[in-house]
């Protein structure tokens, strides 16, 4: 889920960096919501793809106790 909102906004960025879309507001001004989107989807795939390699190193361990004779 982090890969794939991280794509949306960093898709979200260009589109407003390269002026693709205008959007008509006084107070915000495209290219910069633009930039600060792309930055933010950077980090968002980033972080997850950290965090999925930090995931995959870890191991599990099962311990199994029985009581009475072992099983035969």
């Amino acid at each position: 889920m982090g890969i794939g909102l991280g794509i949306v906004l960093v898709l979200a960025g260009l589109i407003l960096v390269f002026g693709v879309v205008n959007v008509d507001m006084s107070f915000v001004n495209d290219a910069a919501l633009g930039w600060i989107l792309l930055v933010v989807g950077v980090l968002a795939i980033g972080l997850a793809l950290y965090l999925n390699q930090q995931r995959s190193r870890t191991t599990h361990v099962e311990e199994r106790r029985f009581d009475g004779p072992p099983p035969r």
